[in-house]
């Protein structure tokens, strides 16, 4: 499997328009796949001169592999619907069947998607992050001592889901209030962490281990119209008008693309992602969060907006991410996650 003539790869993920013909809502499907991202990824792919499959979500690869159905790889941008597990839920059923497949195993999919427990493993390899706190009920509210102002989401969102511009707080009546609608509106613990007043930065990564490189550092600009302070779920929803994107190579921005390479690989991360960046009021870049799975659309998401603003065109940037995880599975041993 050393080029894509010959090599059948199959595509897992999950599309939008499934979820909202069942009568999800727009919120809930944010993470999702719209069609035209399905079709870029196969149709670059096929220009790779890789045979292409598309499977589906979970359901659909459990349904395909109990009928025999066998691929040489995956293509797999699958974020599952349902508990912290959601992300790894199709890479494990690959690894049951020994089916290799592209982007990060269950356990890194697992723990960065738990914002909390991917901190405290950040904040042990000595990866500079905010101090934080998981508030997992009511209760747990009283006891969060950090200084104000702060910073809350959901713990195990994307796509900024459940961050607006009531994030930022400044009281401990906004942190009462804001918890209280987040735990219930999610369903899930709330991470607290000190707000950084600092550049907002996203720092693509494309490789595994040594072989890993970050590929551009984007700055994230807020316009006029938008929520003020926080790239939320409606600035990345309407980013086209409401986000300016810029590349960054200065001091700060080299500072920050050595904090998520440190965090990419420290975390295990494989093949192609994104991970974000703060700096605090002194300019030192922090880690916040990764994206294993990072959006593919190609002019949409981050990673290849950031990649097109550097001049890697989208097949490449589909390219290089194919390139090694086909280095990584001919080169192994033949592991777990291999």
């Amino acid at each position: 499997m050393h080029s894509g003539t010959g090599v059948t790869v199959g595509l897992t993920y999950d599309l939008r328009d499934d979820y909202l013909a069942e009568g999800y809502s727009e919120e809930e499907t944010a993470e999702f796949d719209r069609a035209e991202t399905i079709d870029a990824v196969e149709d670059t792919l096929c220009s790779l001169s890789y045979r292409t499959e598309r499977i589906g979500h979970a359901r659909a690869l459990v349904y395909r592999l109990a009928a025999g159905a066998r691929w040489d790889l995956v293509f797999n941008i699958a974020e599952g619907l349902r508990g912290y597990g959601r992300e790894s839920l199709v890479p494990a059923l690959l690894e049951a069947y020994g089916i290799p497949y592209v982007f990060s195993d269950p356990l890194v999919l697992s723990l960065t998607l738990h914002k909390g427990v991917c901190k405290r493993v950040i904040r042990d390899l000595g990866i500079s992050t905010p101090d934080f706190a998981v508030v997992e009920k009511e209760t747990d509210i009283a006891a969060v001592g950090l200084p104000f102002p702060l910073f809350v989401k959901p713990v195990a969102e994307g796509t900024g889901k459940g961050i607006t511009g009531d994030s930022v707080i400044r009281s401990p009546e906004a942190l009462e209030r804001v918890c209280r609608h987040l735990l219930k509106t999610y369903g899930q613990p709330v991470l607290v962490e000190r707000f950084l007043s600092g550049r907002e930065f996203t720092v693509g990564v494309v490789g595994t281990g040594e072989e890993a490189e970050t590929v551009g550092v984007m700055e994230v600009f807020l316009l006029a119209e938008a929520e003020k302070e926080v790239y939320s779920y409606i600035n990345k929803e309407y980013c086209e008008q409401l986000v300016r994107y810029r590349l960054a190579d200065d001091a700060e921005a080299r500072r920050a693309a050595a904090v998520a390479l440190d965090a990419w690989c420290g975390l295990g991360c494989r093949d192609g992602g994104r991970v974000d960046i703060r700096s605090d009021e002194r300019g030192e870049p922090h880690f916040m969060e990764v994206n294993p799975l990072a959006g593919l659309h190609p002019e949409h998401s981050d990673l290849p907006i950031l990649c097109t603003l550097g001049g890697i065109p989208y097949r490449d940037l589909i390219a290089r991410i194919m390139n090694s995880a086909l280095r990584r599975i001919t080169g192994s041993e033949g592991g777990p996650g291999s």
